[in-house]
C-alpha cells in the first residue's frame, strides 16, 4: 500500500485557483491520514516549459528513488513529456490532469495540436492518470490516451450554510453578483461585462475574484474593457482571497456567474450550491456535466446577448425562486473533501506494476 509520496507542481502550492486548491486538499488530507508527502514546488515558466522548469522537473525526479510514488500536475507535465519520459520506467508516476493543456482558451491552433499530442505521449506512457471530471476523462480518449487507466475523482466543497441573500428583501441594496476565476481569457469575463453592459437598467454590482497576476496583460485588458463601458462604479476586481474570505464572499451574495469558455470541472459550480447560490453559467467544457439545470440558467459559450437574457431573468421571481430551492436542495448531495482523499488514495493503488512503490 503506498504510503509515501512526491506530489509535484509548478510553482507554490498554495495559490488561489480552482487546480492549486485541489491539489492542496488532497496533500493536506493525505497528510491527515498518516502519509508522507513530500511537496515539490518547481521552478521555472509552466505550461511553456522554459529551460528551468524542465532543470526543476528533472532533477526532482532523478532525487527519487527507484519505484517511488509520484503525482505530477498536468500544468508540469504536459508540455515536458521528454523530461518525465526517462523516469516514467523506474518511479511509480500518476499524472493529475485538470484539463489538456492545449485546450487552454486562446491558443494559436498549431500551439494547440502541438500540446494536445504531446500531452498524449506523455501520459500514454504513466502508471495512472487521475481527472477531475468525467468530461476531461472523455477528452483523453478522443486525443487518443488509451494506454493507461484514467480515474475520475472529482472536486469536494466544504458544507456551508445557505447564503444571506438579503435581496430582494433589503430592496435598497443591489443585488449581491460573483464571478470567481482567475483573470485569464479562458475564463470569459470579457463577455461578462459585455452582458453586464446591457443590463445597465438593472440595479446590481459585481464583485470578481481571482488572481490578476497570471496573466497581467489580460488583467490591464479587463480593467480597460471597465472603464470604456462607464461600469467603474459597479464592478469590483477584489484579486486573491484566501479561504476564509472566498467563503464569506459566496455568504454575501445572491448570484454567481460562471462566463467562462471551458473548464475542466469548475470548482466554482459545488461552492456556489454548497451556498445554495443559483448560477447563470455557460456549457463550456465540463460544466454542460457540472452546472445543474434545475438550479441554473445555462448559455452557450462566448454569447454574451444569450448570457444577458438569462441574467436578466434572474429579476423575475417565478424563475429566481425555483432555480434558488433548487440549489439550495442541491446541497444535500454534495461530497466532501474527506471523500475525494478517499477516492484518490484508492485510484493511487491501481495498475501499480512496481512492487513496493512508494511504501514503508
Amino acid at each position: 500500500m503506498i504510503s509515501r509520496l512526491a506530489f509535484m507542481v509548478p510553482g507554490s502550492l498554495r495559490q488561489a485557483t480552482g487546480g492549486y486548491r485541489y491539489d492542496a486538499r488532497l496533500v493536506d488530507g493525505l497528510r491527515e491520514r498518516g502519509w508522507q508527502v513530500g511537496v515539490h514546488e518547481l521552478a521555472g515558466q509552466f505550461p511553456e516549459g522554459d529551460d528551468l522548469a524542465r532543470q526543476s522537473l528533472d532533477e526532482a525526479l532523478a532525487a527519487l528513488p527507484d519505484g517511488h510514488a509520484v503525482v505530477i500536475d498536468g500544468l508540469a507535465l504536459g508540455n515536458l513529456g521528454e523530461v518525465a519520459a526517462p523516469h516514467a520506467e523506474r518511479l511509480d508516476i500518476t499524472g493529475l490532469v485538470h484539463h489538456p493543456l492545449g485546450d487552454e482558451a486562446g491558443l494559436a491552433s498549431s500551439l494547440s495540436e502541438q500540446l494536445l499530442s504531446r500531452e498524449a505521449q506523455i501520459l500514454n506512457r504513466l502508471q495512472r492518470i487521475v481527472v477531475t471530471s468525467p468530461f476531461t476523462a472523455r477528452r483523453l480518449a478522443e486525443l487518443g490516451v488509451d494506454a493507461t487507466p484514467i480515474t475520475i475523482v472529482e472536486p469536494g466543497v466544504e458544507a456551508a450554510p445557505p447564503a444571506e441573500s438579503a435581496w430582494p428583501a433589503a430592496a435598497s441594496q443591489a443585488p449581491r453578483l460573483l464571478c470567481v476565476a482567475t483573470l485569464t481569457p479562458r475564463k470569459g469575463h470579457l463577455m461578462l461585462l459585455e452582458a453586464l453592459a446591457a443590463l445597465r437598467h438593472r440595479d446590481w454590482h459585481l464583485e470578481c475574484i481571482g488572481d490578476d497576476r497570471r496573466d497581467v496583460s489580460h488583467g490591464h485588458a479587463i480593467r480597460e474593457r471597465i472603464a470604456a463601458l462607464g461600469l467603474e462604479e459597479r464592478v469590483t476586481l477584489s484579486g486573491s482571497l484566501d479561504e476564509h474570505a472566498l467563503a464569506e464572499a459566496y455568504q454575501q451574495s445572491d448570484l454567481v456567474l460562471v462566463p467562462s469558455w471551458y473548464e475542466g470541472y469548475g470548482m466554482v459550480v459545488t461552492e456556489a450550491l454548497a451556498h445554495g447560490l443559483p448560477l447563470v453559467a455557460t456549457l463550456g467544457g465540463a460544466l454542460r456535466d457540472t452546472v445543474p439545470a434545475a438550479a441554473s440558467w445555462r448559455v452557450e459559450p462566448g454569447d454574451s446577448g444569450a448570457f444577458a437574457a438569462a441574467l436578466d431573468q434572474w429579476w423575475c421571481d417565478e424563475a429566481r425562486e425555483p432555480r434558488r430551492r433548487a440549489a439550495i436542495e442541491a446541497r444535500a448531495s454534495l461530497v466532501s473533501w474527506d471523500t475525494v482523499v478517499t477516492r484518490f488514495a484508492g485510484a493511487l493503488s491501481l495498475a501499480s506494476t512496481m512492487p513496493g512503490a512508494g511504501n514503508e
